[in-house]
């Protein structure tokens, strides 16, 4: 599995923990090792840019999601074929402000860490237009952070 993740935010990130948190999610949701995703941390000014120009709408953004192969989750038996999943692109400084905004207040990482799994799940096809997605993408996003977490305490015992 390639992972790729580059940061041109201007902003100090723990790329491990980012690396970990998307081998751990496609691990998880059953993917080819073989697969191959794009991180990408950018600025606000980057992001508004990319916001504007794919989805028409001002301002910077979170998360955006740019699937290339259409892959879908697998299963233990039938993982996901190899192929390009996609690109995941966040802003740092968004992540951080609604991070500091949030009840209770949790780390800009913490913040990344939901945005990158919720940027994964929309390459892999999830959506949350209609209430029973959301129900489930949501559901789905909130398993595998609770899972990574665990994993992380583990590992820092270790």
């Amino acid at each position: 599995m390639t992972i790729e993740i580059s940061n041109e935010s201007g902003m100090a990130i723990d790329e491990t923990v980012l690396l970990r948190l998307a081998e751990h999610d496609l691990a998880e949701l059953h993917v080819s090792s073989e697969a191959d995703l794009a991180i990408l941390l950018v600025d606000e000014g980057a992001m508004e840019a990319l916001h504007v120009q794919w989805m028409d709408e001002p301002g910077p953004t979170d998360v955006l999601s740019f699937p290339m192969d259409e892959l879908r989750p697998g299963t233990e038996d039938l993982p996901t074929p190899p192929g390009l999943l996609g690109d995941i692109v966040l802003c740092p400084q968004v992540a951080e402000a609604q991070a500091k905004a949030a009840t209770p207040p949790q780390s800009t990482l913490d913040e990344l860490v939901m945005l990158t799994t919720h940027g994964l799940l929309h390459l892999l096809g999830f959506d949350h237009a209609e209430p029973e997605d959301e129900r489930e993408m949501f559901g789905l996003q909130r398993q595998l952070i609770s899972s990574f977490q665990a994993a992380e305490r583990r590992r820092s015992r270790a």
